[in-house]
């Protein structure tokens, strides 16, 4: 336990002595500022399939089953690992039959889909009936070169605060030596114009039209994210 004890005092010593230090000594701070725009090439998407009855028949009703077996086979043909096909929430609700008192429960399931190959986006949700989707949108967006990019960044943004402090110093008539300080900030990733997945559910005439003109519920038009680094950082006048 005493040695505990002398170890946290001597830690509080030093950092004592650390901060006494910088006050003694003349320094300059200012910022760093680094950001990049990329496009973003992975893209979660979220699509709710409901059980129906068929052609409005309430003897024949389209499982849920089918339903996440055909969204299944269609994502995989996209490209999709088995892996990146999640299932997120499930619900089921009452609907009365209109020759009969009692009511028959429908399944609901929600499943979230990672899409790396964008190339085959329109390809998502060919198999599947689209009286048995729900709706679609996109849930989250990511870039697979992002760590390497925050790396990069995080060195530029050093970088210019250093050549920020130079120009303060040589202004002063002096130059800066090692660092004393250097934090960051949160990094801030910033979309321009947020990617848009149109709502995918359609029935009757509304899913005739788009049968026939060959559409298959994603319109996406995505946009470039910037990502940005700031650093804070102190040097040491000479």
């Amino acid at each position: 336990m005493k040695k505990i004890l002398l170890g946290l005092t001597f830690l509080g010593l030093m950092t004592t002595l650390n901060a006494q230090q910088m006050v003694n000594k003349e320094f300059v701070s200012t910022v760093g500022r680094a950001e990049e725009e990329v496009t973003p090439d992975i893209i979660y998407i979220d699509v709710t399939l409901k059980e129906f009855y068929d052609n409005g028949n309430t003897k024949k009703k389209v499982a849920i089953d089918k339903l996440e077996k055909d969204l299944f086979d269609s994502a995989t043909k996209a490209g999709v690992k088995k892996e990146d096909f999640t299932i997120q929430n499930i619900w089921s609700y009452n609907t009365p039959e209109k020759k009969k008192k009692d009511t028959d429960i429908l399944l609901s399931r929600q499943y979230r889909i990672k899409v790396t190959n964008l190339n085959n986006l329109d390809q998502l949700l060919d198999g599947v009936d689209r009286a048995g989707i729900q709706n679609t949108y996109i849930s989250e967006y990511d870039y697979s070169k992002k760590k390497e990019l925050e790396k990069t960044l995080k060195t530029k943004a050093v970088l210019d605060a250093k050549a920020n402090a130079q120009i303060l110093a040589e202004a002063a008539g002096q130059k800066i030596g090692k660092a004393i300080v250097l934090s960051e900030t949160p990094q801030q990733i910033i979309f321009g114009v947020q990617p848009m997945m149109r709502n995918a559910m359609y029935k009757g005439a509304m899913a005739e039209a788009a049968d026939a003109a060959g559409e298959n519920g994603l319109d996406l038009n995505i946009r470039p994210m910037k990502v940005t680094s700031e650093i804070s950082a102190s040097f040491e006048l000479l």
